[in-house]
């Protein structure tokens, strides 16, 4: 059966209640369809649009070559809000469109609430940038893959940075209550009580999108704490430190990679100075890297933004799968991710068996004169 016919079967089994699972051959159609999606508007659009335009450059020189065995590559590109509820109709439209593969999502908790959708679908899916640990862990997602290492790793980075880097002793661990932040949170909680050689002396979630977050940074200073691990986003974080800053309270602020761009630094401003967050590693020794980013300054008039070279590097491993394949069966472009390395500007990579890429990892940076530097 045609894999279009399939996803439009699923689709209209989803609409009546229950799933169907049609095995899909080859590929169906007159164009192979990538969508995109994540969050292209609203606060947290810094992290999803870099991935549209990373999208569009490499699809750009796969198609300025002929495609994909004669067939032109289609963008489907759909905005999720990094929001659950939105991105589950994201998923669904993008399936009853007769998506093949999908660059997204970007957050972890919306990404979470859709892959079921995918999997059903039979549609592979590829994140440059959700690290939620059960995502791959869980192995209930055996159509999911990512870019990024995931939080196991980033949560490592972070503990191990201030205990063992800047001498740690007393640590509050906060958190936005969302799958990625929370579920950061809690490794890391684990991390330091199991190290020994630091006291978690708060633990505690805020409400994202509040005014005034006086309240958790009282705590943080009632607490004695003398470092704070922030797992969330820049809306936050740039809230919290500012507060912090007003309230003269100096404590070292480490966040991750939700934080580690270029946004929490125009919204903290001066406030963001010497802020700590983890990202991917600087990968601008690679030549693939070099050219992606100045693709990007030609072709925008820009540097590119969060996860881009992830989101750049997910477009080739997913299109290089399907040419290697043959096919956009779900089981066959797995195989090929798995089996087949890509050359990508995050790194010459393959997937393991969770869907984590092979070599890829997570450094400290910090904000130096209103930029991030990578800690050496």
């Amino acid at each position: 059966m045609r894999l279009g016919l399939q996803k439009k079967l699923f689709v209209a089994a989803v609409a009546l209640g229950f799933a169907l699972a049609v095995p899909a051959t080859g590929m169906a159609g007159d164009t192979i369809k990538l969508g995109v999606a994540g969050a292209h508007s609203g606060d947290l659009a810094s992290y999803g649009l870099p991935t549209v335009k990373a999208a569009e450059l490499v699809v750009a020189q796969y198609n300025a070559r002929g495609g994909i065995n004669g067939k032109k590559v289609e963008l489907l590109i759909e905005d999720d809000v990094c929001k659950p509820e939105v991105a589950t109709n994201t998923a669904t439209k993008l399936v009853t469109d007769g998506v093949d593969v999908v660059l997204g999502h970007i957050c972890s908790g919306a990404t979470k609430a859709v892959l079921h959708i995918y999997k059903e679908a039979g549609v592979v899916v590829m994140s440059p940038s959700a690290t939620d640990t059960g995502l791959t862990f869980s192995g209930d997602y055996p159509n999911f893959f990512r870019t990024i290492a995931h939080n196991d790793a980033q949560a490592i980075s972070m503990v191990e940075f201030a205990i063992n880097t800047i001498g740690s002793k007393k640590i509050a661990v906060i958190h936005d209550k969302g799958d990625y932040g929370k579920g950061l949170a809690e490794i890391a909680k684990k991390l330091v009580e199991k190290s020994g050689k630091a006291e978690v002396v708060l633990f505690e979630g805020v409400t994202p999108g509040a005014v005034d977050y006086t309240a958790i940074v009282q705590k943080i200073k009632r607490k004695g704490a003398d470092t704070v691990l922030f797992g969330g986003y820049h809306p936050e974080a740039s809230k919290i430190v500012t507060m912090m800053k007003k309230k003269r309270l100096k404590v070292t602020f480490i966040s991750d990679d939700g934080v580690k761009d270029d946004t929490f630094i125009k919204v903290a401003g001066k406030n963001a100075e010497g802020v700590y967050a983890t990202g991917p590693k600087d990968t601008s020794k690679n030549p693939l890297s070099a050219i992606a980013i100045e693709a990007h300054k030609k072709t925008y008039n820009a540097d590119p933004g969060a996860f881009f070279e992830n989101a750049y590097s997910a477009a080739l491993a997913l299109l290089n799968a399907i040419e290697k394949a043959g096919s956009t069966d779900m089981a066959a472009v797995v195989k090929a991710l798995q089996t087949e390395k890509v050359d990508t500007p995050v790194g010459s990579i393959y997937f393991d068996k969770r869907g984590d890429a092979v070599g890829v990892g997570f450094v400290m940076y910090q904000v130096k004169d209103g930029k991030y530097i990578e800690v050496k």
